[in-house]
């Protein structure tokens, strides 16, 4: 073989080993974490409650956490947090972080596992804007 032929470059060995092609394609539902799922929950949510709020929510940040930190501040209960909101600052916006895995575990279902969703997050942006959680979503059981 001299320097003027193509090579042939194979993307799989002759025996059937090397690099494959992912296992589920194009994109489904089975490429797709538990936690792009869950962030997308969370999304829809604060979408649809700002939607029903009738007016742009001032500025914050929405964030998604495995679980929280393990030092909880003073005056938190003993239980674990499901969400939490921190108020601006001179530096930063409001922020809003929901914790996936606390939630996840008190869950049975899918459908748990949004309404749970649902609530906590109506429950932390009724804090950013200073409104009872029934106010922000008339869907809130406030039990």
């Amino acid at each position: 073989m001299n320097g003027d032929e193509p090579r042939i470059r194979r993307t799989r060995r002759r025996h059937g080993r090397g690099p494959r092609g992912p296992l589920a394609w194009p994109p489904v539902p089975a490429m797709r974490s538990r936690a792009e799922g869950f962030d997308d929950l969370v999304v829809d949510a604060a979408t649809r409650l700002e939607r029903n709020w009738g007016r742009p929510f001032p500025a914050f940040e929405l964030g998604v956490e495995d679980v929280p930190p393990s030092d909880p501040a003073p005056w938190e209960h003993d239980e674990v947090p499901l969400g939490r909101f921190f108020a601006a600052d001179t530096r930063r916006d409001a922020r809003v972080v929901i914790y996936r895995r606390p939630i996840e575990t008190r869950v049975q279902s899918p459908q748990e596992l949004g309404l749970l969703v649902d609530e906590v997050v109506a429950e932390q942006l009724a804090a950013l804007l200073g409104v009872r959680p029934r106010d922000l979503d008339p869907r809130y059981d406030e039990e």
